[in-house]
């Protein structure tokens, strides 16, 4: 019976390595490798040979620098997308970059399933997996590293182990080193003393495209890019694609310890996590594009772009690439291109960028208008009806506020002098209490009508008068 093919995403290293041998006992498979080329460099050397001696029946290196760096990178570069204000996305953007083609080399073998070496606990398993669901959604996916009941392994020893068991004997030790990421864009560290972020990187140790601020040359370099509709064209006045506009720019970025990034960031799986990027180049195209956007765009997209970009970055970084929502971002972005033109100037310096000036010939900037002086454009007293109307909402609440204000303390007043006439001194209530008692006992048959006062001493000449007065009637 034929064998059901597999491929594998295969780097090269010890995971994947030791994935090969693991698949054809496990799952009877016909293993078929890929390793989809992003631009890694040297790290391609000697694939082929370690590929079939793990027991590959076939590798494929498949080179998609140029697709790489047109179609995923440079998206992001003119949107502007960056995750958590540091991460450039290296990693994120070539994920699904080689999801498909990954999916192609599948079609092509007719395999029933895709395998990648991604850890359970990273965010690369989601960016893959989205990826081959959303253009292959019947090929089956295996996850060796979520496959525990199989997959035995506990440790980079335990690999190796396997490895030999199988007569494969490959130049990997038991060395600590930090686990990396490297593509055209970027290379990643993580592991190590990385792992506790009390603990200043080792940087000598670690770094691979450049060196430190501190041990970049004490000149600057002086740099000069232009732009077609978002797009590099050349560097230093040398036309380049941009696959090769990036290299550059890692080399000068490299020197001059440029985009060298410490981060702590928060994974798709919900921890938080700790690497180092380097990417260089990929930090001056980014400041050179958004110096000239600078220039040319108005006010109301750069601030609706800002948007955009924090959300696309969002986008890449789970690994929806493939989703209507992605295309959509992108859309928008490319609409906003069309007068992105001009020459970018700049000086690298111990990790800096500084502007040296900036052309273009859709530039917004008016001197005649920014200048202190008046010009034929601009009447000084337009400003006042403009701030007028501008500052009308906060000069109409300020003036609510104060009705409220005054309204309530009206009110507080009022409730004083109520309060106040209620209060009775304690004197005058010790003088009235008898009286109000005398008053309780009155009978109902004389209320309303007038009592007389009782006389406390008895008149005597007043009763005389009276009766003299009665006798004279008779």
């Amino acid at each position: 019976m034929k064998k059901e093919k597999v491929i594998l995403a295969y780097s090269g290293g010890l995971d994947t390595t030791a994935i090969i041998p693991w698949l054809k006992e496990n799952f009877n498979y016909d293993v078929i490798c890929c390793c989809v080329d992003c631009g890694q460099g040297s790290e391609l050397d000697g694939l082929e040979k370690r590929a079939k001696l793990s027991g590959a029946s076939k590798l494929y290196i498949e080179d998609i620098t140029d697709d790489f760096a047109e179609n995923y990178i440079m998206p992001c570069v003119e949107a502007g997308a960056v995750y958590e204000n540091k991460y450039l996305l290296g990693t994120s953007m070539a994920r699904p970059a080689i999801a498909k083609k990954l999916v192609e080399i599948a079609r092509k073998e007719h395999a029933t399933a895709i395998c990648h070496g991604a850890t359970g606990k990273g965010n690369d398993q989601i960016r893959f997996e989205l990826g081959i669901k959303a253009l292959a959604p019947d090929i089956r996916i295996i996850a060796p590293w979520r496959m525990t009941d199989v997959w035995k392994f506990q440790s980079r020893e335990d690999e190796i182990e396997y490895c030999k068991s199988k007569g494969i004997d490959l130049p990997f030790d038991h060395s600590n080193s930090y686990s990396r990421d490297r593509n055209l864009w970027h290379i990643s560290h993580e592991g190590l003393e990385l792992e506790d972020p009390a603990n200043e990187p080792n940087y000598d140790h670690m770094l691979v495209l450049g060196v430190t601020p501190e041990k970049a040359p004490d000149k600057e370099t002086s740099v000069t890019m232009d732009f077609e509709k978002g797009v590099p064209v050349s560097v230093n006045g040398k036309k380049m694609k941009p696959a090769d506009i990036i290299r550059k720019l890692n080399e000068l970025g490299g020197a001059n310890g440029i985009g060298i990034v410490d981060i702590v960031e928060n994974r798709v799986v919900g921890m938080k996590s700790r690497g180092v990027y380097e990417t260089p180049g990929g930090t001056i195209l980014m400041e050179a594009h958004k110096q000239l956007e600078e220039l040319v765009l108005d006010r109301a997209t750069i601030e609706f772009k800002k948007g955009v970009a924090e959300k696309l970055a969002q986008v890449v970084y789970e690994g929806k690439w493939f989703t209507p929502l992605c295309e959509a971002l992108i859309a928008f972005t490319e609409s906003t291109q069309k007068y992105v033109t001009g020459t970018v100037s700049f000086k690298l310096y111990k990790g800096n960028i500084i502007k040296a000036g900036t052309t273009s010939p859709f530039s917004l900037y008016s001197a005649s208008l920014a200048s202190f002086t008046t010009g034929d454009l601009y009447d000084h007293h337009d400003a006042s009806g403009f701030i007028t109307l501008f500052g009308l909402p906060l000069k109409v609440r300020a003036m609510k506020m104060q009705e409220y204000e005054a309204s309530k303390k009206g009110a507080g007043k009022k409730a004083s002098a109520k309060a106040a006439a209620k209060k009775v001194p304690a004197k005058a209530a010790a003088k009235k209490a008898p009286a109000k008692a005398a008053a309780k006992k009155v009978p109902a048959k004389a209320a309303g009508k007038t009592i007389l006062k009782p006389v406390m001493r008895h008149n005597f000449e007043a009763e005389a008068a009276v009766i003299k007065k009665n006798g004279k009637k008779k």
